[in-house]
């Protein structure tokens, strides 16, 4: 090491004994464990050779380079580990497994939208069939990565069939999703969770309903609420206001006006929304329409109070959907 130093001029020995050995002083000594300092904080041997002999050297710079290419390391490390993992997740029987999953995962992360999307459905179809000898299913981790990241909508929509389709684990970690600081992440990750069969899906959109960001709130709201559950009311009603999806929430509200009580409720928040909301707002109309699709006296006695309102859209759109349901009544008599 040290002769090898010394052809690099890193370090001259003081003299030699008589019989030609090198001799270092103390002096010396002291370059050599600076030698190996450096060296133990990654830089290169010419590295060293310029700190220690260029006196115009300042350290902040090699030392900022050498955070930036440690940090590289353990990121290139921590992908790597994080691959293996699910390689190790997905439990292959053989090479051929492995090497199965690998390819899959590698187009997962292609460039290429098309190679994605044939990942996300040959993922998909090797979740239905996980049973099958022939096939290994790609880890859950890797789909829902994959689809907190995606932004073609073609692939996205595999992703979500995928994820459907991929078994427990996936809806924890798309509502660790909904968490992201990043809209277009929690975006995604709801509207992976709002297709997702199962209790547990159902539960995390549930509480989605109260999340702060409108566009989270709006999935679960049409999701659970296409399920039945009425705990979506005020959602559906926000996208009313906010005129997303809006057709979509108004169908959605009339299916769940299935009884008495909760047709009433309805009816009842769509008035209260219409008195709070701004005259001549757009979505004083949608609120009015979306009331001929609730039944009940209490959604009656509203359009008639609508048909005087000071917005002359309004009050046009309340008389004739009022006309519509009164005839409606008498045809049913």
């Amino acid at each position: 090491m040290l002769r090898h130093y010394e052809s690099l001029g890193l370090v001259r020995p003081s003299g030699r004994t008589g019989s030609g050995y090198r001799e270092y002083s103390e002096e010396d000594i002291r370059r050599i464990f600076h030698i190996e300092s450096l060296r133990a904080l990654g830089l290169s041997l010419s590295e060293v050779k310029r700190a220690l002999d260029d006196a115009g050297f300042t350290p902040s710079a090699i030392v900022d380079d050498l955070i930036r290419r440690t940090c590289e390391r353990i990121a290139a490390e921590t992908e790597l580990l994080t691959r293996l993992r699910r390689i190790h997740a997905a439990d292959p029987a053989g090479w051929e497994d492995a090497l199965q999953v690998v390819t899959l995962l590698q187009a997962l992360g292609s460039k290429s939208a098309d190679a994605r999307q044939r990942a996300a459905l040959a993922s998909a179809s090797s979740a239905s069939s996980a049973s099958s000898a022939d096939e290994v299913p790609v880890p859950v981790e890797a789909l829902v990565e994959a689809a907190l990241g995606e932004s073609d909508p073609h692939v996205a929509g595999a992703l979500r069939w995928a994820l459907a389709r991929s078994g427990d684990g996936a809806p924890a970690l798309l509502a660790e999703g909904i968490g992201s600081p990043v809209a277009a992440v929690r975006e995604r990750a709801v509207r992976s969770l709002a297709v997702m069969p199962g209790g547990e899906a159902a539960g995390h959109l549930r509480d989605a309903l109260t999340h702060p960001d409108p566009v989270v709130r709006g999935h679960p709201a049409l999701a659970i609420g296409a399920r039945g559950d009425t705990d979506a009311v005020p959602g559906l009603v926000d996208l009313l206001m906010e005129g997303r999806n809006d057709t979509d929430a108004a169908d959605t509200l009339s299916a769940l006006a299935g009884d008495t009580a909760t047709a009433d409720r309805i009816a009842h928040r769509l008035v209260e929304r219409l008195a709070r909301s701004t005259p001549r707002a757009p979505a004083r109309g949608r609120l009015t329409q979306a009331l001929a699709g609730v039944p009940g006296t209490r959604a009656s006695q509203a359009l008639a109070e609508l048909s005087h309102d000071a917005d002359r859209a309004v009050a046009l759109t309340a008389t004739y959907l009022l006309h519509l349901r009164e005839a409606h009544l008498r045809d049913a008599r």
